[in-house]
């Protein structure tokens, strides 16, 4: 497809995949997607366990890593980032969550209608193909299949979901459903018939049929292009050439928490002080942009057991030989799904009127490291297993900031991990609900010991200093470029439409305007699905 498109959108992750299939759809506009990584089309990203192997892969990953954070005892956190067609949607550990339904009305409480969970609602259940079928809450027959995972769950999940249950949690057969609360069955995940459900495979797979969509990958964004305050299109690399490529309508930038910024601010979006320092024209001077950073933090608590695990099956030869054997001949076996087979969310106190903790259960434990890879292939050399957790709403925040005009620099990551006393204190708290859980029967009598932290680990200042020295990012970045009715508070408005200049609109997790409890893949397909419907009716209007 040659010339000028009508949209240009700028990054095929989950939210970029979603909202090119939406734009697209009823075959008016021309679509151009641009995407600094290459194709998905690898064996360790379409099987799903492989993303271990993908979490180091420099061809595949921005392989990020943020500023040395005090509140992690001045250690540096690896950010991996999706550089691939699909985003991060094809490197993740695939759990679909939708977030709990206050998530979404905090977000039309603080100004921005039409994101209330009345307004969510619908796009989640019209871009879901539901396994378990469609409902009240639940989507049937839409592009985007979810897993209901209750196939090769190992089968310590269940004493494992016992325990939760008997130390006070409620059991939910779907997190995703009525109601948020308690522990689930099993995590769902994004794959269909064994392999990974990426937003390519779901969105862009069907979009590439239609003959209104381009998509140019190994193609890096290195600034918007501007008439006045009006965006007419994009500059990018691709080869080591400089190219360009105009939009009729409008540019759509989905690059996600971490790109996002980075290109707005590139392109004369942000902090005025911060641009002119850095030799960049102003475009729009908002010193919100790469702002306002949330992201989910997580620990692991984990034990030796006296019973085989998934460490038996994974780590010996003949292990490997079974499971992929099983995986090739029948796209089965635990090969098929991801580690994060049981948990759910809960919350900290009583105090709380909503789940503030999400819990995950591995049959499986990495304690021993390896060398440029996430050891999911090679756990320990005896049966283990984790208790994991991460905090829903942390109320820390960090920002992300370029440090210069080249634009393949990478931007400075600052997350601010644990700057709250709110955000220690609960983590205090869900810690010691994970131990709880573990002095539960019928868990109880399946666990030889506790190896981390280990039970010299006991008062609350030990505890802390533990899950400061421990703990690491989720991969949940968000909110950088947020939704806000101004831009004193905010970036863009309600219909994603960047303050203070024409034709530039954000759809990417970036633009949430407060993070949502749980995994955001889901919550990121769903705002590139309504921000494509969004400027779908703005373009009729």
């Amino acid at each position: 497809m040659q010339g000028d498109f009508d949209f240009i959108i700028v990054g095929a992750g989950a939210s970029g995949c979603a909202a090119a299939y939406k734009l697209t759809e009823n075959g008016r506009y021309k679509v151009l997607l641009l995407e600094a990584g290459g194709s998905d089309k690898r064996f360790y990203i379409q099987m799903p366990m492989g993303y271990g192997k993908t979490f180091y892969d420099k061809n595949l990953n921005w392989m990020y890593d943020a500023e040395p954070d005090a509140g992690i005892n001045g250690q540096v956190d690896f950010w991996p980032r999706g550089k691939v067609i699909g985003g991060s949607s094809a490197i993740n550990a695939m759990v679909y969550v939708r977030g709990d339904a206050s998530d979404y009305e905090d977000w039309k409480a603080a100004g921005n209608k039409g994101w209330g969970w009345d307004d969510v609602l619908p796009a989640y259940k019209a871009m879901e193909d539901y396994e378990g079928g469609g409902d009240a809450y639940r989507g049937s027959g839409g592009p985007l299949h979810i897993c209901a995972n209750d196939k090769y769950l190992h089968w310590t999940t269940k004493p494992f979901r016992e325990a939760a249950i008997a130390a006070g949690m409620p059991a939910n057969p779907d997190y995703n459903g009525a109601s948020q609360e308690g522990v689930a069955p099993s995590y769902q995940l994004t794959t269909k018939g064994g392999i990974r459900n990426s937003a390519a495979r779901a969105f862009l797979k069907p979009a590439r049929k239609r003959a209104n969509l381009a998509i140019v990958s190994k193609a890096q964004a290195t600034r918007i292009l501007f008439e006045g305050k009006r965006a007419v299109g994009v500059e990018y690399v691709q080869g080591g050439q400089t190219k360009t490529a105009r939009a009729s309508r409008e540019v759509i930038v989905s690059g996600g928490a971490v790109n996002t910024p980075q290109l707005l601010q590139l392109s004369g979006i942000g902090d005025a002080t911060q641009l002119k320092r850095l030799g960049i024209d102003v475009v729009m001077a908002n010193p919100n942009v790469g702002r306002n950073l949330k992201d989910h933090q997580g620990i692991n608590y984990t034990y030796k057991l006296k019973v085989p695990t998934l460490n038996d099956t994974l780590r010996p030869w003949w292990g490997k030989l079974l499971v992929g054997m099983q995986y090739i001949l029948y796209r089965g076996g635990p090969l098929a799904i991801s580690i994060n087979q049981g948990g759910g969310f809960f919350r900290t106190n009583e105090r709380e009127t909503r789940p503030n903790m999400q819990l995950y259960y591995q049959a499986f434990s990495t304690l021993i490291p390896k060398t440029n890879e996430r050891p999911i292939l090679s756990p320990d050399p005896f049966s283990g297993m984790s208790l994991g957790l991460s905090n829903c709403r942390p109320t820390s925040t960090g920002e992300i900031m370029i440090t210069t005009n080249n634009p393949l620099a990478k931007p400075k990551i600052t997350a601010n991990i644990y700057s709250t006393n709110h955000d220690v204190q609960e983590m205090l708290e869900a810690v010691k609900f994970l131990r709880k859980i573990a002095a539960q029967e019928p868990l109880k009598s399946l666990i030889a010991e506790e190896l981390r932290p280990g039970p010299e680990v006991q008062t609350d200042d030990e505890i802390i200093h533990d899950f400061r020295q421990r703990s690491g990012t989720t991969f949940h970045p968000c909110c950088t470029a947020r939704m806000a009715p101004d831009a004193k508070s905010g970036v863009v408005d309600a219909r994603l439409r960047v303050h203070g200049v024409e034709g530039l609109r954000v759809i990417d997790a970036s633009a949430f305007p407060g993070i949502v409890s749980g995994n955001l893949n889901g919550p990121a397909m769903m705002l590139g699905w309504r921000g494509g419907e969004m400027v779908v009716e703005d373009a009729k209007a």
